[in-house]
């Protein structure tokens, strides 16, 4: 991974300042500390940060085609690019250095705006075209690298790897997006391109931008894709477990390709444990393994990624973090996001990637992305379950089966009455596409309630959802109602938290790559057409993945319960400064957003109930009033 940044000057045709470039390029310096590089043609500027993985003497960017017209800068990789390489020779094309980056430019000559289509791998990139005087945009299928972009009111555009790097350029005004606060408030993460930040637009995932003399275009060139709830094919379940060990195993393999040594994060659970079982067992031996562990065992998997690393003989080094560590970071992890958060889960592996960069690695193997194509999560169960109570609504005995997802559900009767009209709202409104999350979204949206008057009343529900309507596709309601709730994880959670609050913004704040064979647009698209009943049997998550591979790992750890990854919150931001600090000028600036009254309300009763648990919406409500005056300080 690396920073890229540029400017465009469309409509004023100002030359372009090799200081400015600098600002942006040195706001990225963590993504990528092993040069810079920039390349200003009047009133074009690309600038570029770079992290080297491949052709580590060669592969300085920006990188132009043969002619000097075509010029691109970078962010990620092409796992295919030795073999596009050698169409492109064949093609005529000729190349001066051994980077995948070079083979975009060449893609790009070969098959115009298509060239999107012939790459797997995981990017941002901006190439300008110099005989089309256009700058063309893009970001990877499913967002593993970010990219901002912003325009001017004359017209003029910028766009960088982070939005900070925008904002080092003094092009553009700082100020918060009320919508996209509601948003992250709401959904947990803004819907593209909306962000955090006036004037200040995220690429989506699966896109391009092309910016012209004349004006620009957004279009999609891939999209999540399911078949019709009668159309899958009847195939037996050993076709989908076959599918998936060959897809995935050649996506390990071409996520090894790099001039430098790769290892593996381990979790101890099923998904990154296949990812460290396939790597050692078949393409690297010697592989070294990274994991987090908690001092609070409430959280911690130690035992089960000691388990694994015994029975493979594993290279494995660990860190070990308490609610000091975890909210001792929390600033600095919130300044690297750049969104409010709600978990203090991304601290943790701020911790991890540290860690990592400590021993001389540049790149891990991940293992994100297979609760939302296998169907991993509980919130999909949920989906069922309110589904099968929602046809006998009266049931007794119907409710109870959430107890088995979310175990203090019926575990006090004091409370029982409670969390059955908890989960009951909303309960037949299968006509609603966002039924899988409504629940969620409803419990986390009661933050808003903190708001101050002026800030709570600029944005309407009804229009926060229309705008999240725009951006699902309309053909939603066709497919089964466990391919909707995967579809909304995969377009909202994943690229908007997992990969890029706990992915790729905490690994490379330590200038540290994440690779992600589960998400392979190839294993993506095989994995939409299992029909559901291999992906959740009764009450058994990933069925087909846990199948498909459990003569490789014990049974310990295929049919072990399911821990989702979490972190200690309320316990750990008391560890934080500005936990106490309520005189500084963030906390002003935060109460432009927040009712100050209701906020030392909220804190009054943290403290009251320091030494007992705390509602989770009390604490995602302190999580996200801290974030967002972190990022007042930070960046206002």
């Amino acid at each position: 991974m690396c920073g890229i940044a540029g400017i465009y000057n469309r409509a004023s045709v100002r030359p372009v300042s090799n200081t400015t470039i600098d600002r942006m390029v040195g706001a990225l310096g963590h993504r990528g500390p092993d040069g810079t590089g920039s390349h200003i043609s009047g009133n074009v500027g690309l600038g570029h940060s770079r992290l080297s993985i491949i052709d580590l003497d060669g592969g300085a960017q920006p990188i132009f085609n043969e002619t000097g017209e075509i010029c691109i800068t970078f962010n990620g990789e092409i796992y295919n690019y030795i073999e596009l390489r050698e169409f492109l020779v064949a093609r005529g094309h000729r190349f001066s250095t051994r980077t995948d980056t070079e083979v975009i430019v060449h893609l790009y000559e070969e098959f115009g705006r298509a060239f999107l289509e012939q790459m797997n791998g995981q990017f941002a990139l901006a190439i300008w075209d110099g005989r089309q005087k256009k700058i063309i945009l893009a970001r990877d299928r499913v967002g593993i690298c970010p990219l901002y972009y912003s325009f001017k009111g004359n017209g003029d555009f910028l766009f960088a790897s982070e939005i900070k790097s925008i904002l080092a350029s003094g092009e553009v005004d700082p100020a918060f997006d009320l919508m996209g606060i509601h948003q992250a408030l709401t959904f947990w993460v803004t819907v593209p391109p909306r962000t955090c930040f006036e004037k200040i637009c995220e690429l989506p995932p699966a896109h391009m931008l092309e910016v012209s003399e004349t004006g620009h275009r957004l279009s999609r060139y891939w999209k999540i894709r399911f078949p019709e709830k009668s159309g899958y094919e009847e195939r037996p379940l050993d076709h989908y477990t076959a599918g998936i060990r060959e897809i995935l195993s050649d996506a390990i393999r071409l996520r090894l390709r790099a001039d430098v040594p790769v290892a593996a994060y381990l979790s101890g659970g099923l998904d990154s444990s296949i990812i460290a079982s396939l790597t050692h067992k078949n393409f690297q031996s010697d592989l070294t393994t990274f994991s987090v562990t908690f001092g609070d065992p409430l959280y911690d998997e130690s035992a089960f990624q000691g388990e694994l690393v015994n029975i493979m003989g594993l290279d494995h080094r660990s860190v070990s973090v308490d609610y000091r560590d975890i909210g001792g970071a929390f600033s600095q992890v919130v300044r690297h996001a750049e969104v409010p958060l709600l978990r203090t889960a991304p601290s943790p592996l701020f911790h991890l990637s540290k860690l990592v960069r400590e021993n001389g690695i540049k790149v891990v193997l991940t293992g994100e992305g297979a609760d939302e194509i296998f169907g991993g999560y509980n919130i999909f169960k949920e989906d069922m379950i309110r589904r099968f109570w929602a046809r006998d609504p009266e049931s007794a005995k119907r409710p109870m089966l959430l107890g088995r997802l979310y175990s203090y559900v019926n575990r006090d009767p004091r409370t029982g009455r409670f969390w059955q009209n908890f989960f009951r709202r909303g309960l037949a409104d299968f006509e609603n596409p966002f039924y899988s999350h409504m629940i969620r979204w409803a419990n986390t949206g009661r933050i808003r309630d903190l708001l101050a008057a002026e800030a709570r009343d600029a944005v309407s529900e009804s229009d926060m959802y229309d705008e999240l309507r725009a951006y699902t596709d309309p053909d939603m309601m066709s497919w089964h109602p466990l391919c909707r709730a995967q579809y909304l994880e995969m377009l909202l959670f994943l690229p908007g938290y997992l990969l890029s609050s706990q992915g790729d913004r905490m690994m490379m704040s330590h200038s540290v790559e994440g690779r992600f064979p589960f998400l392979d647009h190839r294993l993506i698209e095989f994995a939409s057409e299992i029909p559901p009943l291999y992906k959740i049997r009764g009450m058994n998550e990933k069925y087909a993945l846990k199948r498909a591979f459990d003569d490789i790992l014990p049974s310990s750890i295929i049919y072990r319960d399911k821990q989702p990854y979490r972190s200690p919150v309320y316990r750990s931001l008391v560890h934080m400064d500005e936990m106490n600090d309520n005189d500084d000028q963030s906390a002003l600036i935060a109460g432009r957003i927040f009712d100050p009254a209701k906020i030392s309300m909220l804190l009054d009763k943290a403290a009251r109930s320091a030494r007992e648990e705390m509602s989770s919406v009390d604490e995602m409500a302190i999580a996200a009033y801290l974030s967002i005056r972190t990022l007042a300080s930070a960046y206002l």
